[in-house]
């Protein structure tokens, strides 16, 4: 069986981080080991949430781990909430990276053209340091822009995508792969460039106007989940795009939905069924 560790927070209520990632990508088959970088009570969406920041537990935690000979087929990262996080995720890629794993990268930091309200101006230069060593990057359009100094734009075309997908690997990454992209009004997805090969891809499927917590989240746990099943990048985030949209299409229909993240327990057996095929 594949192992991945993710490495990011615990929301406690709240539909996101390890409480997705853990389940998404177990239910793929897939072990999934996680490195908390703290507990919340709920997630930030939520009024006067508790934090216990963990960044003294991960290095003792990987140190462990290492002493135990524990290998991973992939490092995986989300939301990190300071630099000295990023400073301790890059020690635990040099105790665990190897030529045959994969990091993989989501730069949770932004989204909608502004930081989020807990980092400074600082900090894209930071998660780019962590971006450089990634085999993959699943940055959003904010993300993006702010890891490569790139004015963001609300309106843009194809060639403004593929110049700030080149751009992202520039810095190092072997893949990117830019999430929530859409160039007609009734279509949503992902647009990637793999360096090696030169090439561009992108896939997508139906817009449904509605706005979630935590689907970024989704959308990384399952394109892991089906890259350590052996599918392609391509396929990987062909399968994380319709995946997410079946959990938003679960949730919209649900007239009780909880407004604090999407109901994705009711998408699993679509996502195993996808990946039977």
């Amino acid at each position: 069986m594949k192992r991945v560790v993710s490495i990011q927070d615990i929301s406690c209520l709240g539909k996101c981080s390890l409480t997705v990632a853990l389940p998404v990508i177990s239910a793929m088959g897939v072990e999934c080991a996680i490195l908390p970088t703290a507990v919340l009570s709920t997630h930030t969406m939520f009024p006067d949430f508790t934090c216990r920041d963990l960044s003294d537990e991960m290095l003792p935690i990987a140190r462990h781990w290492k002493r135990q000979r524990v290998a991973f087929d992939a490092i995986c990262t989300g939301f990190l909430a300071s630099p000295e996080q990023i400073d301790h995720v890059c020690a635990f890629v040099d105790l665990f990276k190897t030529e045959n794993n994969l990091l993989l990268v989501d730069p949770a930091m932004a989204d909608q053209g502004k930081l989020y309200p807990t980092f400074d101006r600082a900090f894209p230069a930071v998660m780019a340091r962590l971006c450089t060593r990634a085999d993959v990057i699943l940055p959003n359009l904010t993300e993006a822009c702010l890891l490569t100094g790139t004015d963001y734009q609300t309106t843009y075309d194809e060639a403004y995508i593929r110049a700030l997908l080149k751009k992202l690997t520039d810095l190092g990454a072997k893949q990117a792969a830019l999430t929530g992209i859409s160039f007609t009004p009734d279509k949503l997805g992902v647009m990637a460039y793999d360096a090696g090969k030169d090439a561009y891809f992108s896939y997508f499927n139906q817009r449904i106007p509605a706005h979630f917590h935590g689907t970024g989240d989704l959308f990384a746990a399952a394109c892991t989940g089906a890259l350590m099943n052996g599918k392609t990048l391509e396929e990987a985030l062909a399968l994380a795009v319709d995946f997410t949209l079946e959990t938003i299409r679960k949730t919209a229909e649900n007239e009780r939905a909880s407004w604090y993240g999407v109901e994705f327990e009711r998408a699993i057996p679509y996502l195993i069924e996808r990946m039977k095929k």
